[in-house]
């Protein structure tokens, strides 16, 4: 195990802090109520088209509450890749378990990324089955 520098470790507070927070702030705060406090999406708000990230608070809203179903129906690909950002974070920070390099080269990989997110951007936003399952709701 890597051991952590100070500024390791005063990140890894402010994220645990911020977590927690924001789990609370889900729990207590329906992101689906009309005028509630949470900010909604500038881009489709201007355009009328989803982002990569809209449903992303009220998926997370219903992670929060324990509804996987309804959190995948708001941001399917969200929901994939959440579970990978903490492989992510310490593939990053030099933690790599033999076994999980085959996938790590895979999502580590920027052209993944590259195509991933425009193409399910582009995806979400056409208006024919099984696209429209994409968008939030």
């Amino acid at each position: 195990m890597l051991a952590l520098r100070a500024t390791d470790k005063l990140v890894l507070a402010t994220v645990a802090c911020a977590a927690v927070v924001g789990v609370w702030l889900l729990r207590h705060y329906d992101p689906n109520a009309v005028g509630n406090f949470f900010p909604k999406c500038l881009f489709h708000e201007t355009t009328g088209y989803w982002c990569i990230g809209c449903g992303l608070t009220r998926a997370l809203h219903a992670l929060a509450h324990g509804d996987i179903a309804r959190a995948f129906s708001m941001n399917p690909l969200a929901m994939i890749v959440l579970p990978l950002l903490p492989l992510m974070v310490l593939h990053e920070r030099g933690v790599r378990p033999r076994a999980l390099q085959p996938m790590m080269a895979v999502v580590m990989a920027p052209k993944l990324w590259m195509v991933l997110l425009p193409a399910y951007w582009i995806a979400r936003n056409l208006p024919w089955w099984p696209f429209s399952l994409l968008a939030p709701g």
